[in-house]
């Protein structure tokens, strides 16, 4: 177990000060692998804002009437007066920064970097930089240099920077992610019937082959391949249900060109054969 923190004014009292836009009044760190359980409970919360950034591990939050995890990389934002209860077991390895700050222009400084305002837990992103910063604070404040009064609410704005840096850059991220996703569902849409080669094709998007596939799955829940073959096997039904298309020539329309190949795959796909689907739900076969 590990504390390092430093206050404003050497006192742990609540500081809520409303003639400057933003005051920093305490900072510190806390590193949990031995030792007690160490809990908050603030039934009414605090008069000031709080933020939490776990660096490692994972911390227990009540977070509107039920317990969950915040794990790395995820941040908490308590703003005054919300009810605030959480627990830092030794087992869960948790390394976390918090801050304390209060001020005039807080909530117009936290709209204009998006954090939220509906949701008091988030994801920062990973970044040393958040440590280095959240360091830097506590030195300030332990130190008591010259101008460090001034020098705090520079360096929580900077954290403040780099948090929203890094939320719209996941966004961003999603977004490209759902946009390859898309053109990818699109192109398979239209091209299942011709040799599509993942590697070739990922490779005109300017994009690897298993970075492709990974998102691919998270959005889609199958693979690129898996999703072609589903398509492929559900335009065959359509084919047998509703053409005079014998399985040859099936095989050939959905982009097989070995007819066995293709019966095989259906049957381990549909649970029977071709043939046999054909005999059973051909529409043109029972309107003859």
């Amino acid at each position: 177990m590990y504390f390092n923190r430093a206050y404003l004014y050497n006192s742990e009292a609540v500081v809520k000060d409303l003639t400057k836009p933003l005051m920093v009044t305490s900072c510190g760190y806390y590193r949990i692998t031995n030792g007690p359980v160490i809990k908050t409970n603030r039934p009414k919360g605090r008069r000031d804002y709080q933020l939490l950034y776990v660096a490692e591990g994972r911390g227990k939050f009540i977070i509107e009437g039920c317990e969950r995890y915040v794990n790395k990389g995820e941040m908490v934002l308590y703003r005054p007066y919300d009810f605030q209860s959480y627990f830092y077991y030794p087992s869960d390895k948790c390394e976390v920064f918090w801050v304390h700050f209060t001020g005039y222009d807080v909530d117009k400084l936290l709209d204009r970097y998006n954090f939220p305002k509906d949701k008091n837990v988030f994801f920062g992103g990973i970044s040393h930089d958040y440590n280095y910063i959240f360091e830097l604070i506590i030195r300030e404040l332990q130190l008591r240099r010259s101008n460090y009064k001034e020098l705090l609410p520079l360096l929580l704005t900077e954290l403040f920077i780099l948090i929203n840096r890094n939320i719209l850059e996941e966004r961003n991220q999603q977004r490209s992610m759902l946009d390859e996703v898309e053109k990818s569902v699109r192109y398979f849409n239209e091209n299942y019937a011709n040799n599509i080669n993942i590697n070739e094709y990922a490779e005109s998007l300017n994009i690897t082959p298993c970075w492709l596939i990974k998102k691919f799955k998270q959005v889609v829940k199958q693979t690129p391949m898996q999703y072609i073959v589903a398509l492929r096997i559900a335009n065959a039904k359509t084919l047998l249900e509703n053409s005079d298309y014998n399985v040859t020539e099936t095989s050939y329309a959905v982009g097989y060109d070995n007819p066995l190949y293709f019966s095989r795959l259906f049957k381990k796909h549909v649970g029977m054969s071709p043939i046999e689907y054909k005999n059973k739900y051909s529409y043109t076969k029972s309107n003859i």
